[in-house]
């Protein structure tokens, strides 16, 4: 592959990116179902000569079982061999072509995703259907995976900031399915066979659940013929998950503290948080600009009291993780070990200020502005539309979010903006994790909540 072709498909994208202007809407699309169930999504873009491809699969971390990890090693190892082409030929081929190819899992779904120039999809689009409905699972790739994963999962550890998450949700979710860490743990990953891919594939990719989305230079009609050829051999009726996974309630009756220990740590890292919201949430949008004053943005309160005002952190957010049918919430920053207790109480002291002070006019229509500000370049991108359109087929949210986002936000009062503050945003019972030394910090934290103490040396989270 010649630089002159990569840097052309580089200026390509780029160009894509700049496609749109003025007042964002979606562009029209195409639904259709094939015969096997697969629903297929078709988005004409004729600004640049791509062609974006999304899959998504509903079997994620939550169909793990007893061996967390196993979503996260079927979705990487979908990429190491085919029936009809090594994982070599894969690599080379989609490189000669300056193209891409990846794979990502989560906690509800995997996701294949590929971008080439429309004149090699005679030869991509054939490999990425491969991809997703031949897989074999070599035995030898899957194992040097694995093996570089439990490296991974070591490395991990040694920064809090990369594993918090993970802690957080297994203290709120439990032994609910909510609460496998997506990349597993040692102890799990290292019992994981190609065997249990093979198992796991056949049990849960089903075309029936699944969605695929094509945005960019073709013709609908000629795609649509070409992905019914390639996909409605796609046909297994018995691969659907046979356990339903419990939606917990996440109300909790109490505060509480997950104080894990890390001896050698000279900052506190924690998390602040509790029940969020899901996906398709009808306040949404709103919820997004009460978020962005909170702690989503660099003026945001959290971030001009923590770090500008007292310098106690470098960086705090505040942040929603919704799912299908739940959410979290929390607050995410770290300080110095001798700073924990103040940083924590002004973390929660900015957070009452929603529940007590509330928002005033000046301040709601600066997040408005912002936040309408940064809509459409997260959406006006041919990428980014073809995984709009799998999220939108998955969560159950419709052209609305996108269409009558900024009217929304325009019709978004004073009043509203309070309500929603004090409805979404968790404000008693909060659930605490915090990462630090325990023999510095156990005294100061442990008035915020009943504490549980965990090693970071110990395996799983």
């Amino acid at each position: 592959m010649n630089k002159l072709r990569i840097n052309l498909i580089t200026l390509i994208i780029i160009l894509s990116a700049t496609s749109f202007a003025g007042n964002f809407k979606l562009p029209p699309y195409e639904k259709v179902k094939l015969d096997n169930g697969l629903t297929v999504y078709l988005m004409e873009q004729h600004e640049v000569p791509l062609i974006y491809v999304s899959a998504l699969i509903p079997c994620g971390a939550i169909y793990d079982g007893n061996k967390n990890g196993l979503t996260f090693l079927t979705s990487e190892s979908l990429l190491f061999g085919t029936k009809n082409f090594t994982k070599k030929q894969i690599e080379e081929t989609f490189e000669f072509y300056g193209a891409s190819i990846s794979t990502s899992a989560g906690a509800e779904f995997i996701k294949v995703n590929a971008s080439f120039a429309i004149h090699d999809q005679e030869k991509l689009l054939p490999i990425f259907q491969d991809i997703i409905l031949h897989p074999t699972f070599p035995e030898d790739e899957v194992q040097k995976r694995r093996q570089r994963l439990l490296v991974e999962l070591d490395q991990a550890k040694e920064s809090p900031r990369q594993v918090i998450r993970a802690y957080f949700n297994k203290f709120l979710f439990t032994d609910n399915e909510f609460g496998n860490p997506v990349q597993g743990s040692k102890g799990t990953v290292a019992e994981i066979s190609s065997d249990d891919l093979k198992n796991y594939y056949s049990s849960y990719f089903n075309p029936k659940n699944s969605s695929i989305a094509i945005v960019g230079d073709f013709n609908i009609s000629e795609m649509r013929g070409k992905i019914s050829d390639l996909f409605n051999s796609w046909n297994m009726e018995n691969r659907t998950p046979t356990n339903p996974i419990l939606i917990p309630s996440l109300d909790f009756n109490k505060k509480r503290v997950l104080l894990v220990n890390k001896n050698d740590s000279q900052e506190t890292t924690f998390l602040i948080g509790g029940k969020g919201i899901s996906r398709n949430n009808t306040d949404f949008t709103e919820i997004q600009v009460i978020n962005t004053i909170l702690g989503d943005r660099f003026t945001s309160w959290l971030n001009e009291e923590l770090r500008i005002n007292s310098g106690l952190t470098y960086g705090v957010r505040s942040v929603f993780v919704p799912y299908k049918n739940i959410g979290t919430f929390f607050i995410s920053t770290f300080t110095g070990s001798e700073n924990t207790e103040k940083a924590i109480d002004l973390a929660l002291q900015v957070l009452n200020r929603l529940h007590t002070t509330g928002i005033t006019d000046k301040v709601l229509l600066s997040a408005k502005s912002y936040i309408k500000g940064q809509f459409p370049p997260n959406y006006e991108t041919s990428g980014a539309l073809v995984n709009l359109l799998t999220d939108m087929d998955y969560y159950g949210f419709d052209d609305t979010y996108i269409n009558n986002f900024e009217k929304k936000i325009d019709e978004m009062t004073i009043a509203k903006a309070n309500e929603i503050a004090k409805k979404y945003f968790p404000g008693d019972n909060l659930q605490f994790v915090i990462i630090g030394k325990a023999s510095e910090i156990k005294d100061v934290v442990k008035k915020y909540g009943e504490i549980t103490e965990k090693e970071i040396t110990a395996d799983g989270f």
